[in-house]
Order: structure tokens, then sequence, then C-alpha cells
């Protein structure tokens, strides 16, 4: 029996709420994501993982060992996948594992990142080659080592008649700039759910604010939303990335009076996310004429809105679209990239995260 060209992403992102395993057939062309499947952190792995954001007793043990946790969901996440679509383990050429970000910190001269994951015992759990470590290498090369999806997105999406920009709004925000011709450009913009996922639990008790409703009860801060338009990173350049060691409850915390109200301060947090992606947009793509949505953010219909307000000369539409469900574009990108590993093919491109060139990026871990 001929192997089919299967490859698996999976994808466990900023805001910590569980894992996204998708299928993908790289025989076609454009390739097709064929299945997808969702596992959810728990309550209690997502508080142990937030705890090593910050240094605290004991982490490097308490990594390890989330590291082989993550190990074991990330397995039943792509058995639940292979299981529902009655595909076996040899069909597939390889996982591209992302992993757990506990700390991306590639802007000082030393720069380094950390994911939990232990790709090791993935493999042996699964009998499938895996593919890990996906932004070392392009830090080592000088490079922010995200975003990393743009290569894909040129893929997917590129258009020789029009200018579009993806917008993947996760637990942070990045851009992909697709110009009909010239170079694929993109970066981190800001914050997307991280904030207003914190804020809205801290308040509420919900896990995430459902379509926005909550913030679409407040009123935007202006004061409050220009203290956070302060911070430096939105003043900076691109190349960028960023994650929760810049945008967190502490930071905002920071920035309050103490006498708003929670709804008001997560109707701000909104505006700061249309904010930050429309300036970027409006400064750094003024030709695009269609932007597409992807990521959790992009089922925040009040998110989307503001962005049509905002941006009132563009389409903005989700990459659904396109043919490609915006939940799982960002799993989909990691089986490519992992795809792009096996082959020996680079994934990255320097105008985006600012390396000394194009890499080929992931460590692989053979069945």
């Amino acid at each position: 029996m001929k192997i089919a060209n299967y490859y698996i992403g999976i994808m466990s992102g900023t805001s910590l709420d569980g894992i996204d395993a998708v299928l993908a057939d790289f025989n076609l062309s454009p390739p097709s994501l064929l299945h997808a499947f969702y596992l959810s952190y728990s309550e209690g792995l997502r508080n142990r993982l937030l705890d090593l954001h910050r240094p605290g007793h004991d982490e490097l043990h308490r990594a390890a060992m989330l590291g082989n946790e993550l190990a074991h969901h990330y397995a039943e996440a792509v058995a639940g996948l292979l299981n529902e679509n009655g595909i076996n383990p040899p069909e597939v050429a390889a996982i591209g594992c992302h992993g757990q970000t506990v700390r991306h910190c590639p802007q000082t001269g030393r720069g380094y990142t950390i994911q939990l994951y232990n790709p090791a015992l993935l493999v042996e759990l699964t009998g499938i080659t895996v593919v890990a470590d996906f932004r070392s290498r392009d830090i080592a090369a000088g490079g922010q080592g995200a975003p990393l999806v743009p290569a894909f997105h040129q893929v997917l999406f590129r258009d020789t008649g029009i200018h579009r920009v993806i917008v993947n709004i996760g637990g942070i925000c990045n851009l992909t700039s697709l110009a009909p011709s010239g170079e694929v450009n993109g970066f981190d913009c800001g914050p997307g759910n991280i904030m207003l996922d914190g804020w809205c639990s801290r308040h509420t008790g919900n896990a995430y604010d459902e379509n926005g409703a909550w913030a679409e009860s407040g009123k935007v801060d202006r004061a409050l939303l220009e203290k956070l338009l302060a911070l430096q990173f939105f003043s900076f350049p691109p190349p960028k990335s960023a994650g929760r060691e810049l945008f967190n409850l502490p930071w905002l915390e920071s920035c309050l009076s103490g006498d708003e109200k929670p709804a008001d301060v997560q109707a701000t947090l909104l505006q700061l996310t249309v904010v930050a992606i429309a300036e970027s947009v409006v400064s750094y793509f003024p030709s695009a004429a269609e932007i597409y949505l992807c990521g959790g953010g992009a089922r925040n219909s009040t998110l989307v809105a503001g962005l049509r307000t905002a941006l009132p000369d563009k389409t903005v539409e989700l990459t659904d679209r396109l043919n490609v469900d915006a939940d799982w574009l960002e799993a989909f990108a990691f089986a490519w990239l992992a795809r792009q590993a096996i082959l020996g093919l680079p994934g990255s491109f320097p105008a985006v995260t600012g390396a000394r060139g194009a890499r080929l990026l992931g460590a692989i871990y053979p069945v």
C-alpha cells in the first residue's frame, strides 16, 4: 500500500486553553486540512502552566514533569484525531509539535525561547516521527523566532492581483502581509486573547468573553487605552514578537487607577487589540485591500465588528472565506513546518523574523 503524505500539526498557544491537532494532506495543491481534533486543558494543568511563567521553587523539575504530561496529552490528541478518521500511525509522515511556550525572550543580546514538551516521549507514545523546537534556530541566527506562520500563509493565500493581510488573533496577534509581488512580511503587533481572557476569567469566572458580549456591555476608557498604548512595544518597528513576558495582568494593573469598572476595562482591552491591528495595517501595509482573520479571536464578533469600523476601506473577513477554517490554521501551519523540516527546506522568512537568512526549522525525532 502506498503510504499517504499525511502530516499532523499540534498547536497549544499562549491562551492556554487546550490543544489543536490537525491532519493535513500535502499531496494536494493547495494543501488540504482533512480533519481536526481539540483537547481542552484542565483548570489544574492551565494553572500549573501559568505558574511557570514566573520564577518559582523547583521550576526545572516542574517544567520537566509538565513536559512529560503534555506529551501524554499531545499523544491523546493524536490518537483521537487518527481514531476518528480511521487512519493508522504508519500513514503519517511526521507530527509537527510546537509545544507550550513558557518563555519567549528573543530581544536580549543572547535571546532564547522555551517551549514545554518531550518530543522523544511523544514519538514513543504515538509511533510517529516528531518535529519540534521550531523557534530556536531562527533565534540563533539573530531572529525573533516568531511569527512562524507567514511562510505558510504565502502557500495558502497569496493572490497575484490582490494585496492581502492575514491576521492571526491568538493569545498574541500577528500579521502576515501578502502583496502580489515582492517579499512576504509580518510581525507580532500586540495582545489578542491573552489579556481579554485573563481579565474575563478573574472577574466573571468564565474562561473567555464569548463573542465579546461582556466587552460590548462596557465603555472604552480612553485614558486607560492611552496608558496601555504607551508600552514601548507598540512603537518599536518590526521585526518584533511578544508573549506573556510583556502582556500580563500585572502590567495591566500597573496602568489602572482602581476606580475602573471591570466591564469598561474589558471594553478597553478589546479596543487595544483593535487599535494594535488596525494601526499596524495602516502604517505598514496601507495598500492591503483584504484582511482575513484566523485564530480564536476571529470568532469574537464584537472584535471583528471593531476591526471593520477601524478599517472601513478594506474587506475584513475570516479565512473561512478562503476555504481554511479560522480555528485550525495555526496547527495546519505546524504540519507544514514539519514537512519542510523532513524535506530539508527552510520554513522562515528573514524579512519577518529578522534572522540573517532563511533557516531550516525544527529538530527531528525519528520513529
